[in-house]
């Protein structure tokens, strides 16, 4: 006799973690964080969805740390500390390039300033331009790798003599750095680098007591998401729990990393996917 096949109601799992609707619970107190794309780009139709950087600036504020908001867009890191401070949270906007490889200590340094301190560290800026191997051009590999993996080492490298003792860091890669399926290699080799960058931070960190670790989120629902699902619509056709995940839900472990809850955690790889990249799909 076999069994039927349910069909999965996606609202299950939508607490209100996965929405952002839960309160802080003071897992960062008096902490000073820099989020590194913090803001977000605008998508008709999402502007209310926050992605990974915005949800986790946000989150990080609620749970009473202190955050400087970094993006390329001052507009979009402006509108994230607006929402941070209607919250009655503490923010300020920084711009930034960190493809210009002198930005990167700049923005650290001005980051540590404005807060009076600096014990945590989130880099979530990235960029793909989609391109397969055989349309790839060693212009547009030099610029994923400049902004996804150089642009981290460099802030590392900058924060890592200004960070207070026991502090942490927090790459945002990605589970393309596991899977060729998105036929993008120079993002696809940025994010599976990001991985061995935070290793290697952690080694270079660990006398201070500062850790580092990667969050790799799969398919997730924000602005950037939707942007590659109109390109690719099949793209969440498989996805577990049949939904993806939300931007909420992938601060929520990058707060985790951050806070002393993870004080034993470190130079490792949380891959928030719903377990996707280890065949759980529909």
């Amino acid at each position: 006799m076999s069994i039927p096949e349910r069909k999965v109601d996606p609202r299950i799992q939508m607490f209100a973690e996965a929405i952002g609707t839960a309160p802080g619970r003071n897992r960062l107190p008096e902490r000073n964080v820099l989020v590194v794309g913090a803001g977000q780009r605008a998508v008709t139709g999402a502007e209310e969805i926050p992605g990974n950087g915005r949800a986790i600036a946000m989150l990080a504020a609620r749970e009473g740390a202190r955050v400087v908001c970094a993006d390329i867009n001052a507009q979009s890191a402006a509108e994230t500390v607006a929402r941070i401070t209607a919250e009655g949270g503490w923010a300020q906007p920084l711009t930034v390039n960190v493809a210009q490889a002198e930005e990167n200590a700049r923005m650290v340094k001005q980051a540590h300033h404005a807060m009076g301190g600096l014990d945590g560290l989130v880099l979530n800026v990235g960029t793909s331009h989609g391109r397969s191997l055989d349309t790839l051009t060693s212009d547009i590999w030099d610029r994923e790798f400049a902004v996804n993996l150089r642009s981290h080492m460099l802030a590392c490298q900058a924060a890592l003599p200004l960070m207070a003792p026991g502090s942490a860091i927090v790459l945002i890669s990605s589970l393309a750095s596991q899977r060729p399926n998105g036929r993008n290699p120079a993002y696809e080799g940025t994010k599976a680098a990001q991985l061995a960058l935070a290793r290697s931070v952690a080694l270079a960190g660990q006398r201070q007591g500062i850790r580092c670790n990667a969050v790799a989120p799969g398919l997730i629902d924000t602005p950037l998401g939707r942007v590659a699902t109109q390109k690719r619509p099949k793209r969440a056709a498989l996805v577990p729990f049949g939904r993806q995940g939300t931007g909420w839900e992938v601060a929520y472990a990058a707060i985790f990393l951050l806070s002393n809850e993870a004080s034993y955690i470190n130079a490792q790889s949380i891959f928030v996917d719903g377990g996707l990249g280890t065949g759980i799909a529909m």
